[in-house]
């Protein structure tokens, strides 16, 4: 990694500083969410039995995400504001840390998935026979590889928090292409390859994600500047314990708020269950396409964590109460126009995916409702970035699930009325709504009260 590719958060113009770090961000979030795209289309080819049984292993896949974020974002934090304080050494030893922790709730969670996968699967009582094979082949799969997948999650955060958002942008553009040759390949059985259906999604899949971690691991070993942190760390030997602690310390609340809003998703899919494999499918498939808002504001989220941190960690409170002013118009902006799309186009999107018309008709409602939600969501997640950066996790962790959790009792009531399905749909609208609002109320409250620097 060349000295240019880390960009200077704490010095120089905001706009060009957020800029140069957010672009490659968000063009990695749009090249995660075009990779998930691609498999849905891929999958939808299949029939929804396929899609819901991807369905299932994916919401596993989201659950166990809760373990590589609480990695990646005690260790992107930390070291973001180590280097904003110019303490370089103690930056390397929380990486170092984080991708110890990582590497051992990876092994931990891929051990359970693959000894209980039949469990896991029949949790959510899909009631068909093939749409339960196709989840345990899918969830086996990739639940069993993730450790690939969460080392790159926390390479990334690292990456970031040191101004160097280019390096994983490339692994990822080099991951979906792969992902994209081998889905129909390996999908479909094409040429001299059999046809593996689901099964071949989840290889590709695991594939992929093991290319995108081999990448970021070449650009530390071909560092030369000194620049990186992450050279010259020994993942072999264990670090003080002050940086586990200060790493699981940003990191649990994270942990705890991705698995609380996973679980209840999980118990929001079970309702949505009750309506037929359909349905499902529908909202598996509505979730991959409405990333094209979270993705891209998971993008701000990142850039804005990396910015809020150093200049925090530098003493520097304005250019963060100036840096989150401009993150949030272009949240807010994008997940309007994301809301548009989903308004105007819903027929158009959901003929992509499905092909059956009662399950079209299914997805057009969705779209169209949570299409009311997507400007303020986007402004969730940037400012949970921005409050993250501040050392401000459990905060964000007592609202997030406070409003999420309303989302069950909020759902039972309106599924209940002539809403039926749609009411499920209309209860994650409305909930992300007061989200967007509170925690934008709260950065401002929060950054307003700090006069001085003030370390985590």
């Amino acid at each position: 990694m060349s000295k240019s590719k880390q960009v200077n958060l704490i010095e120089g113009s905001i706009l060009k500083s957020l800029v140069m770090l957010a672009m490659p961000i968000v063009a990695s979030s749009f090249l995660g969410t075009v990779y998930n795209i691609t498999d849905m289309a891929w999958i939808g080819m299949l029939g929804s039995k396929a899609v819901a049984g991807v369905g299932v292993g994916g919401m596993y896949i989201w659950l166990s995400q809760g373990l590589s974020s609480l990695a990646r974002m005690g260790g992107q934090v930390h070291v973001a504001q180590e280097i904003g304080a110019g303490r370089r050494k103690e930056a390397g030893e929380y990486a170092k840390a984080a991708l110890q922790l990582v590497t051992v709730f990876g092994i931990l969670f891929a051990s359970i998935s693959i000894l209980f996968t039949r469990e896991l699967v029949a949790v959510f009582g899909l009631g068909n026979a093939q749409a339960e094979t196709y989840a345990v082949s899918y969830t086996r799969i990739t639940c069993g590889m993730i450790l690939f997948s969460y080392l790159a999650v926390v390479l990334t955060g690292i990456y970031t928090a040191q101004g160097d958002s280019k390096t994983p942008l490339k692994a990822n553009f080099i991951g979906l292409v792969t992902n994209m040759i081998l889905d129909p390949v390996l999908i479909l059985g094409l040429g001299p390859f059999p046809r593996l259906e689901v099964t071949g999604a989840a290889v590709a899949t695991v594939v992929a994600q093991c290319i995108v971690m081999i990448v970021m691991i070449l650009g530390i070993v071909k560092d030369k500047s000194g620049q990186n942190v992450l050279r010259g760390i020994c993942l072999n030997k264990m670090t003080g314990k002050k940086y586990y602690g200060g790493v699981c310390r940003i990191g649990i609340p994270t942990a705890i708020q991705g698995s609380m809003y996973c679980m209840i998703s999980m118990v929001l899919t079970k309702m949505v269950a009750s309506f037929g494999a359909d349905a499902v499918a529908v909202q598996r498939v509505g979730g991959q396409v409405e990333a094209l808002s979270w993705n891209m504001a998971d993008g701000f989220a990142a850039a804005i964590n990396a910015f809020v941190a150093q200049n925090y960690g530098a003493g520097k409170m304005d250019r963060v109460r100036r840096g989150y002013r401009i993150s949030f118009w272009a949240a807010a902006i994008w997940g309007s126009m994301i809301m548009l799309m989903f308004l105007v186009l819903p027929v158009q999107i959901s003929h992509v995916f499905f092909y059956e018309e009662d399950v079209i008709r299914l997805a057009v409602d969705y779209l169209i409702i949570l299409g009311f939600g997507e400007a303020f969501m986007c402004v969730e997640l940037m400012t949970v970035g921005a409050l993250s950066g501040l050392g401000k996790t459990k905060l964000c962790s007592v609202i997030s699930i406070l409003f999420t959790g309303s989302r069950i009792p909020l759902a039972i009531l309106l599924s209940s009325s002539v809403l039926a399905l749609n009411g499920i749909w209309w209860a994650l609208t409305s909930t992300s709504v007061a989200k967007g609002i509170v925690f934008t109320l709260t950065f401002l409250a929060v950054a307003g009260r700090y006069k001085r620097k003030e370390l985590v």
